[in-house]
Formats: structure tokens, C-alpha cells, sequence
């Protein structure tokens, strides 16, 4: 919970902020910004379409694992959205505070290897499955099984238990490379990858329960937004000092210098993971009607694009940094609403739920039933 406030208090920024000094740069051209913002467009809503069917594998998963084991699956509560904005404006005004006090180049070298680490084990889990299709029949794979216990006897407690084969370690590898690659040159199209799969595995990895939680949250990181862009200097500040992969950036000069480009656009993470979450709640609820549409999915990632392409037209009209969500949370709520009130689905929607506890109470109450019939 504390990682994810940390991306999205640095991260929820703008638009159009260059990542660093602006002296010797090419000034951007109307080809250029159009490649630059179509780019960042395309990768802002790459994650959310798979993020969000990758959700739902993750909760089917949680939900046996929750069925077998009685284990509550994490989810976010009503309260943790209320206070989710004010944990992320206390982190964002603490981080604003240390690149006050610091040196931003000590800061920003603690945070390389921080993400660095992070950054590998998030493409891992994203480019994995790619691995075990592209690797031959005839790769000599192996599996391994790492277990790892503290105590003995009665007190003996298993801290991890992971299992995986060589493909997995190729993949991690290769992952490593791209790791070093960042730390290294810290280029443009490494931070991209390692953005994009924190993006995809925070869709999907994040959830939320109920719609009216993400209502919640969405609403409060609305006035968030607002207040840190608009209000301050803050938010623009940080994101401009924090030299991570929190945010997605793309040349707008990359016409003229290629890969070496420098001048760049650029969208926060946040701004991608906390409407793509309450887009993937909206594909579950979809799946949960069992009629093999995906109407609500798909008007909140038509709404999404829709919010996200305004952003960008706003801020190039009025040449300043745009807080996303001001556009995107009326349009990402909004419209699967509408959508819902005008097929009489309003009721169902705001009472669906990923993990009802009474269903599982029911459930095991149900399973106790036939164990003793079985008797």
C-alpha cells in the first residue's frame, strides 16, 4: 500500500513536462508533439486493456485460494479510499520536502536502485509467459522448488515457498539486462519498459471490491489532482525531480534526434493504474452478468480514452501542465453510470461485489453440510 501511494503521490502529475534540464533542446514541432502525444496515448492505454483481463485470472485465482483456504483475498475498503488521497498528499508533500533538504542526486541514486530491483521482479512477472512461448520445445528446462522456513519443530513457519524452472530464470535475466540498461543510461525506452509493466501489474494486482469504493477513490484523488497541479507548484516539482520510472515519457523531438532525443512528454503512472483499476472492476462486473457482453469495460475504456485525449488538447490549447484526473475521473465514472441507468442496471452495479464474505460463509456452511452427510 505504501509503494503504491509513493508512485501515485510522484507520479500523478502532467503532461508536457520535460524530465530534466531544458538547456540544448531542440524545440518541438507539430509532427513532433503529435508522435510524442500519440505515443503516450497508445502506452497509457496498452496497460489498461491488458491489466484489466489479466485481472481477472488473478481474482479467479484469489477467490479458489480464498474458497480453499478461508484466506481474505486484499482488498481496498471504503476507508482506505476515503483516506487514500491524504496518505498520497502527506507522501507527495514529504517527498517535495526531502528534495528540498537533499541533494536530488543522492535521492534520485537511492531511488534508481530501489526501482531497479523493483523494475526487474514487475517485467518478470509481465514478460514470463511471453518466455515459455518463445523458448523451443527443446530448451532443457528444469523445475525448481525454493522453500524457506524460520523456527523448528511445532514453531517451524514457512516464510516463502516458490516454485519455478529455467525459463523463469531466462526471463529474469533478461530482465536484469533491461535493469542495468536503465541504471546505466537511464534511457528513455528502459524507464518506458519498466513503467509499463508497473502499470500492467498495478491493474491488475490492485483491487478494488465494490463500485462505489472506486467512486470513492476516484472522487477523492479528484480534488487530489486538482489542488497539487493547480493550487501548487508541488506536484510539477516532484515529478520533475524524481528521476524513476513512475511515468511514461516520449520524445518530441525523437523526428530530429532518433533515440537520442531529449525534449520530453510525459504521463505519470498514476494517472493510467487509478482509473485502469476501476475500468478492470468494470470488466469482472461484466463477466459476473454471464451475457458474454463487455458493455461496462468497454464504455470505461472508451470514456478513458476519451478523458485522456482531452487532456492533452487542453494542455496543448493552454500550454500548462493538466491534471489528468480532472478530466478523466468525470469521464471514467460518468459514463459506465449513464450506461448502467439507461439499461437498469444501476442497482446491480453499485451492489456487485469480487469477494462477497456472506457468499463464502455460505458457502463453507454449504461444504460442512455435505462433509457430514458424507459421514
Amino acid at each position: 500500500m505504501a509503494d503504491s501511494v509513493t508512485v501515485e503521490a510522484a507520479a500523478n502529475a502532467t503532461l508536457n513536462e520535460t524530465a530534466g534540464n531544458a538547456t540544448a533542446r531542440i524545440p518541438a514541432t507539430v509532427e513532433g508533439m503529435s508522435v510524442a502525444y500519440l505515443s503516450l496515448f497508445l502506452m497509457a492505454i496498452f496497460p489498461i486493456f491488458v491489466g484489466s483481463f489479466r485481472s481477472v485470472k488473478h481474482h479467479q485465482d484469489q477467490k479458489s485460494k480464498f474458497e480453499d483456504s478461508g484466506e481474505k483475498p486484499d482488498t481496498m475498503s471504503t476507508k482506505d479510499a476515503a483516506m487514500f488521497p491524504l496518505i498520497a498528499s502527506g507522501t507527495l508533500l514529504g517527498i517535495y520536502i526531502m528534495f528540498q533538504i537533499f541533494s536530488k542526486e543522492h535521492i534520485n541514486l537511492l531511488l534508481a536502485f530501489y526501482f531497479f530491483f523493483l523494475g526487474v521482479l514487475a517485467l518478470a512477472h509481465i514478460a514470463g509467459p511471453i518466455f515459455n512461448k518463445l523458448l523451443p520445445a527443446s530448451f532443457p528446462n528444469m523445475d525448481y522448488h525454493l522453500i524457506f522456513t524460520q523456527g523448528k519443530g511445532e514453531n517451524k513457519e514457512e516464510v516463502m515457498n516458490y516454485e519455478f524452472d529455467r525459463k523463469d530464470l531466462v526471463c529474469l535475466v533478461v530482465s536484469a539486462v533491461i535493469g542495468v540498461w536503465y541504471l546505466w543510461k537511464k534511457h528513455w525506452v528502459a524507464n518506458n519498459l519498466f513503467g509499463l509493466a508497473f502499470a500492467i501489474n498495478g491493474v491488475e494486482l490492485l483491487s478494488l471490491n465494490r463500485i462505489s469504493t472506486g467512486c470513492i477513490l476516484l472522487g477523492g484523488l479528484f480534488i487530489y489532482d486538482i489542488f497539487w497541479v493547480f493550487g501548487t507548484n508541488v506536484m510539477v516539482s516532484v515529478a520533475k525531480s524524481f528521476e524513476a520510472p513512475i511515468k511514461l515519457v516520449f520524445p518530441q523531438d525523437i523526428l530530429e534526434r532518433g533515440l537520442e532525443a531529449n525534449n520530453f512528454a510525459m504521463l505519470g503512472l498514476g494517472d493510467i493504474v487509478i482509473p485502469g483499476i476501476f475500468i478492470a472492476l468494470l470488466l469482472r462486473y461484466d463477466i459476473s452478468l454471464k451475457n458474454n457482453k463487455r458493455t461496462y469495460f468497454y464504455s470505461g475504456f472508451v470514456a478513458y480514452c476519451l478523458g485522456l485525449f482531452t487532456t492533452i488538447l487542453v494542455m496543448h490549447v493552454f500550454k500548462h501542465a493538466q491534471p489528468a484526473l480532472l478530466y478523466l475521473v468525470p469521464a471514467c465514472v460518468g459514463l459506465p453510470v449513464l450506461v448502467a441507468l439507461v439499461k437498469g442496471d444501476l442497482r446491480s452495479m453499485f451492489s456487485y461485489e469480487d469477494h462477497s464474505d456472506e457468499k463464502a460463509e455460505t458457502e463453507g456452511k454449504d461444504k460442512g453440510k455435505d462433509a457430514k452427510k458424507d459421514k
